[in-house]
């Protein structure tokens, strides 16, 4: 072997390695700007800090709300199904928002009020965001957009969307505004089956 020749290997071998290592450095930092579920914190209804993170190891039903919707009832099943699943392993969080007719003109104070005194929710309501457009939540950001959550985009369409979340903090599924949260897949993910 001429010594030209085992230069020439040597040479391309080390191109060859720092290629790699580049590579490795790129989806490195692809993988530090994914962001997690359990990333997000968010505001409670009455202002406090709510880390996503304290939700780890529980499935968990996202939901846009509204208190003057065609859909508002379905508070009713949202309440029943966490009475009969919530606990350690499943909860539901609910999201006022005001971005579909303007059916959820109410402070906070008076969301939860309403909530308590018509539907008894006992489930952890949110401050209220805005799910889609340019004042988007994050949380919302992630939960609509594929790039983001690595599984699925999905629009929400009007009040009461649902988006389930497994027990590791993946995106499992959304369903519209129509779907029951009696619906017997939303049954199933409650209950772990």
């Amino acid at each position: 072997m001429s010594l030209g020749f085992f230069l020439a290997a040597c040479n391309q071998n080390s191109v060859a390695q720092d290629a790699m290592e580049q590579k490795v450095e790129i989806n490195q930092e692809e993988t530090s700007m994914t962001q997690s579920f359990y990333d997000f914190k968010v505001k409670d209804i009455n202002g406090e800090d709510f880390d996503m993170t304290s939700l780890k190891g529980k499935r968990v039903l996202i939901v846009n709300t509204a208190s003057k919707c065609g859909y508002t009832p379905q508070y009713e099943s949202l309440q029943e199904l966490y009475e009969k699943h919530g606990g350690d392993n499943f909860v539901i969080i609910g999201f006022p928002c005001n971005q579909f007719g303007g059916q959820e003109p109410g402070t906070n104070e008076e969301i939860k009020t309403f909530c308590k005194k018509n539907y008894g929710v006992s489930f952890p309501m949110m401050d209220k965001v805005d799910v889609k457009g340019d004042e988007v939540h994050p949380l919302y950001e992630w939960l609509t957009e594929e790039e983001l959550n690595g599984v699925d985009g999905a629009r929400v369409s009007w009040n009461f969307n649902k988006f389930l979340i497994d027990e590791n903090g993946n995106w499992v599924e959304h369903y519209g505004s129509s779907t029951s949260p009696m619906f017997e897949e939303i049954i199933a993910f409650a209950s772990g089956q």
